[in-house]
C-alpha cells in the first residue's frame, strides 16, 4: 500500500512537472509563429494543461478502467470551475469580477456550456461511440477556428532556429514526462482504489481529477495573482472545453464508453451554468461566489463516493 501512494506521487509529480514544460515549449513555439496572446491562453495554454486528462483518460479506457476515466473527466472538469476558479475569485474578486465582464471572456462561457450540454445530451443514450465522437470532434473543430478568429494577432517573436528546436525539444520532453507519470498515476489509482473497496468513479472524481487538474490550478492561480485573469479564467474555460470535445471525442472513435451515471452529470451541468454568476461585476458577489463553489465542491466529493462505477 505504501508503495501504491508513493508511486501515486510520483506519477503525480512527473505530470505536473511534464505538462508545464510541454505548455511552456509550445507557447514559446506559437509566439515565435505570431500567434495572438488570446489564442495562445485560450488554446494553447488551456489544451496543454489538460494534456494530464488526456493520457490518464485515454489509458484507462483502454484498460476497460471507464469508472476511472469518466470520472476523471467530469470530476476535471468540475474542480476547473468549483476548485480551480473557486479558488482565483476568492483571491482576487475584484480582478475575476473585472475580467468576466469582457466579451471575449462570456463567448467562451457559452462556448463551454454548450459542450457541456451537448456531452449530457449524448450521455442520455447511455453510450459514446463512433456518432458522438465524429460530432465531438467536429464541435472541437468549429470551436478552435472561431477562437483562432478573435483578437489582434501580434508580429511574431523574433526566434532563431536553435530556440525554435529547443522549444520543440521542451515540448516533446513535457510529453514523455506526461506519459510516463501517468502510467504511474493510473496504475497506483486503481491498486488504491481495490486495497480500500472504493468505487472506481470516486477515485477518479477525486484522486485522479484533482491531480490532473493540477497544471490548471497551478496556471491560473499564478495569473490570477500577476494580474493575468484572461489567462486564468480562459486556461478554466479552454480546458473544460477540451476535456468534452477533444477527449471524450477522440476516445469515443476508439472505443464505446458506457455512461451509466446520473447524479454526477446534474452536478456537472449546474457548475458549468453557475460561471454565469461571474456576468455580473460587483466584487461582493464574486467574492461570495467563490466561497460557495468551495463549499459546494466539497459536498460533491461526498456525494461522488456513494455513486455507481
Amino acid at each position: 500500500m505504501l508503495l501504491a501512494f508513493l508511486l501515486f506521487i510520483a506519477g503525480l509529480i512527473l505530470l505536473v512537472k511534464g505538462a508545464d514544460i510541454a505548455v511552456d515549449g509550445a507557447k514559446d513555439v506559437a509566439l515565435g509563429m505570431g500567434l495572438s496572446p488570446l489564442f495562445i491562453g485560450t488554446t494553447i495554454i488551456a489544451f496543454g494543461t489538460s494534456l494530464p486528462e488526456l493520457v490518464v483518460t485515454t489509458e484507462a479506457f483502454s484498460l476497460g478502467n471507464y469508472g476511472i476515466g469518466m470520472g476523471n473527466i467530469i470530476g476535471s472538469n468540475i474542480a476547473n470551475i468549483a476548485l480551480i476558479l473557486g479558488i482565483c475569485a476568492v483571491v482576487r474578486p475584484d480582478a475575476i469580477a473585472r475580467e468576466s465582464w469582457k466579451g471575449d471572456v462570456r463567448r467562451d462561457m457559452v462556448l463551454m456550456i454548450l459542450a457541456t450540454g451537448l456531452f449530457i445530451l449524448f450521455s442520455l443514450r447511455s453510450t459514446l461511440d463512433t456518432v458522438a465522437g465524429i460530432v465531438f470532434l467536429s464541435s472541437f473543430s468549429l470551436i478552435l477556428i472561431l477562437l483562432s478568429r478573435s483578437g489582434n494577432k501580434p508580429d511574431p517573436v523574433t526566434c532563431t532556429p536553435k530556440s525554435q528546436k529547443y522549444s520543440l525539444a521542451m515540448t516533446v520532453l513535457g510529453l514523455f514526462l506526461v506519459i510516463a507519470g501517468s502510467h504511474l498515476l493510473l496504475g497506483s489509482a486503481v491498486a488504491i482504489a481495490r486495497v480500500f473497496s472504493v468505487p472506481e468513479f470516486f477515485i477518479g472524481f477525486t484522486l485522479v481529477a484533482v491531480g490532473t487538474s493540477l497544471p490548471e490550478l497551478a496556471t491560473s492561480v499564478a495569473a490570477t495573482l500577476k494580474g493575468s485573469l484572461d489567462i486564468a479564467v480562459g486556461n478554466v474555460l479552454g480546458s473544460n472545453i477540451f476535456n468534452l470535445t477533444f477527449i471524450l471525442g477522440l476516445n469515443s472513435l476508439l472505443f464505446v464508453i458506457p455512461v451509466t451515471f446520473a447524479a454526477d452529470l446534474v452536478m456537472l451541468l449546474v457548475f458549468s451554468l453557475a460561471v454565469l454568476i461571474l456576468v455580473y461585476p460587483r466584487t461582493a458577489v464574486t467574492r461570495g461566489w467563490g466561497v460557495l463553489m468551495l463549499g459546494a465542491y466539497a459536498g460533491c466529493v461526498m456525494v461522488s463516493f456513494h455513486l455507481p462505477g
